[in-house]
């Protein structure tokens, strides 16, 4: 099998369960959006460690049901095996106040670039606030995809945060009141 199919050249691509739509359409920009957040959790995941690496794992592979179907001919979503539903955006939030009370948040603003780890993450967050406005746009009536990645863009900020241990804040660098 080969890697290239050149039924892209003509500007289209094709949805889960067939249809095609343009390249620049809500959801190839919705789904392309999480694939890029999903290589930036990637990035940071490659130099985490333990606990923090295995929760970075766990979120790659929810993003793929979150790809599917944001992919998935609208018509057709009841064929898509696995969807987002509350419980994964319950899950995040369980996961945001576990971490919460690990450690004691800022009150500032934050500068990202405290460490490399956190500073991954602040990229990986930042794309994902853009996926979760791209969704928008692609998302099902009644979908999860959208608080999905709203929490998700919530829990890689405190990640981050947890993995600093103390945060560089503006007024810490010296920025006037």
């Amino acid at each position: 099998m080969k890697v290239y199919t050149r039924k892209g050249d003509d500007g289209t691509t094709g949805l889960l369960h067939g249809g095609r739509v343009a390249k620049d359409s809500p959801q190839p920009t919705a789904y392309g959006d999480v694939d890029e957040a999903q290589a930036a959790i990637g990035l940071a995941r490659a130099v985490a460690d333990g606990e923090l690496a295995g929760i970075l794992i766990d979120i790659e592979r929810d993003l793929w049901v979150v790809m599917a179907e944001l992919a998935c001919n609208p018509d057709r979503l009841d064929e898509v095996g696995s969807r987002p539903g509350p419980e994964m955006v319950d899950r995040l939030e369980s996961l945001i106040d576990d971490v919460s009370a690990r450690f004691d948040p800022p009150t500032e603003f934050v500068v990202p670039g405290e460490d490399e780890v956190s500073a991954r993450l602040d990229v990986a967050r930042a794309v994902c606030r853009r996926a979760e406005r791209s969704a928008l746009s692609a998302a099902a009536p009644g979908s999860s995809v959208v608080p999905y990645l709203n929490r998700l863009s919530d829990l890689l900020w405190t990640l981050a945060r947890w993995s600093e241990g103390t945060s560089v804040t503006a007024r810490s660098l010296g920025d006037p009141d």
